[in-house]
C-alpha cells in the first residue's frame, strides 16, 4: 500500500463508528510547485489556512467539478508525501474585488490582509488567464471554498 492510500485509511480508521466514512476524494497539492506546497500545506496543518480559492474559468478550461460541501480532500506537500486531509464545507462563487477582508484572513497567507490577498492573488489569475486565454478582471469569477482539518487533528 502506498503512502496515499495508508493516509488514508489512517484517516478511516481513526473515525467513530457514528460518522459515516466518505467513500472519495481527491489528491491535490496548494499553490504552484513544491515550496509553496510545502508552505501552504503547513498553515493548513497549523489551523492558519481554513480558505482557498480558483478561478472558475480554469476549472470550465479543464473540465474539472466545482469543490462540494462535504468533498475530501488529501494535501500533500512538494514532495508528494501526505500531509493532511480536509473538508469542504462552504463553496461561493465571488467576483474576484467581491472578497473580503474576512475571506483574504482565512487564507492565512502572508500577512493575512486583504491588500496583501489582492496583490498575489491578482499575479496568479492573471498568469491563469493567460494560460487558458482570458484576461483578468475585477469582476472576474472565483470558487471561493472554506473547509477544515479532519486528520490529523
Amino acid at each position: 500500500m502506498g503512502k496515499i492510500q495508508a493516509f488514508w485509511r489512517a484517516y478511516l480508521d481513526s473515525l467513530s463508528p457514528d460518522i459515516a466514512a466518505p467513500d472519495s476524494y481527491e489528491v491535490w497539492s496548494f499553490g504552484m510547485g513544491a515550496e509553496q506546497a510545502d508552505a501552504l500545506g503547513q498553515l493548513v496543518i497549523e489551523g492558519t489556512k481554513t480558505a482557498t480559492c480558483g478561478l472558475l474559468w480554469e476549472y470550465e478550461a479543464e473540465g474539472e467539478p466545482l469543490p462540494q460541501p462535504g468533498d475530501h480532500s488529501l494535501i500533500t506537500g512538494g514532495n508528494g508525501d501526505p500531509l493532511g486531509i480536509i473538508e469542504t464545507t462552504e463553496v461561493e462563487i465571488k467576483a474576484y474585488d467581491e472578497v473580503d477582508a474576512r475571506f483574504a484572513y482565512e487564507e492565512g497567507e502572508g500577512n493575512r490582509s486583504l491588500a496583501y490577498w489582492r496583490q498575489v492573488h491578482w499575479e496568479v489569475f492573471s498568469q491563469v488567464c493567460r494560460v487558458i486565454g482570458r484576461e483578468p478582471s475585477q469582476t472576474m469569477p472565483l470558487v471561493c471554498e472554506r473547509f477544515r482539518l479532519v486528520f490529523p487533528k
